[in-house]
């Protein structure tokens, strides 16, 4: 006999910053503040999904000093 227990993810959206790219069948690529199972809020760039803004697929996260960091090295970059 198995058992299988699903995991329950929550997240609240603390706010959506910016949509970086559309992909032609809807997803889009965005720039928000997530807190993840009642955590701390980190920023989240995932990919949503069309439609109703609620399937989120791969994405990365990034806690306050780790966005501190990368925008460092931003800034720094000469595009």
């Amino acid at each position: 006999r198995q058992v299988c227990i699903m995991a329950v993810i929550k997240y609240e959206l603390f706010s959506a910053l910016a949509v970086l790219s559309e992909r032609p069948r809807g997803w889009e690529r965005q720039l928000n503040s997530y807190s993840w199972n009642d955590g701390e809020p980190k920023y989240d760039i995932p990919a949503i999904g069309p439609r109703t803004g609620t399937r989120i697929g791969k994405g990365i996260s990034l806690s306050h000093d780790e966005w501190a960091i990368l925008k460092g090295l931003l800034d720094d970059l000469e595009l």
